[in-house]
């Protein structure tokens, strides 16, 4: 790679700009919101937690069914940023599980706040500024969830909601050629 702006071109290019990411997780939240929903908060949080272990492998498919390789080049300067991101929010999600055992309605507000960090980093990662909101969008969510003591669902719904909503954006939006 030559620069950075070819780096990201090249993340861009292969996961969509992280549209099928965005997609992919926003069903894993909303499968849970609807466990929270009808079975109990606790099988919810699992359910994400279990499900978002399937959102990397899924996204690769999906990017691979919407014509894009769904693998950045080996050489990509940006990969350690990638792998580094992962392992911040994987030693992040023990944070929202303890905070679920002190009230189990504060488990999807604060993994909110865990894939918010993670998209932040995206902004850098795929060159695309759209992350900056989307992160935020993510962590502004949380207030209210909080102030108001939502359900433990609603939280997951939330999260769902602003995740289909970034993720379409991107997919309507995405030229891989340019920056956003």
């Amino acid at each position: 790679m030559r620069s950075i702006a070819d780096a990201q071109r090249d993340m861009r290019e292969a996961y969509y700009g992280g549209a099928t990411g965005a997609v992919t997780s926003a069903t894993a939240w909303l499968v849970a919101a609807f466990v929270a929903t009808f079975v109990n908060p606790t099988a919810g949080m699992w359910t994400l937690i279990f499900g978002g272990m399937l959102i990397f492998p899924v996204s690769v498919l999906l990017s691979k069914l919407v014509g894009r390789s769904g693998r950045h080049s080996e050489a990509n300067p940006l990969a350690p940023l990638a792998m580094e991101g992962t392992v911040w929010m994987l030693i992040s999600i023990p944070l929202a599980v303890g905070a679920a055992f002190y009230r189990v309605e504060w488990f999807f507000p604060a993994m909110m706040l865990v894939i918010a960090g993670r998209y932040l980093t995206f902004a850098t990662l795929y060159g695309m500024r759209i992350y900056w909101a989307f992160g935020a969008t993510l962590a502004l969510a949380v207030i209210p969830l909080l102030t108001f003591e939502a359900p433990a669902a609603a939280g997951a719904f939330a999260g769902a909601g602003i995740e289909y909503l970034y993720g379409i954006a991107i997919f309507t939006t995405f030229n891989p050629g340019t920056s956003k």
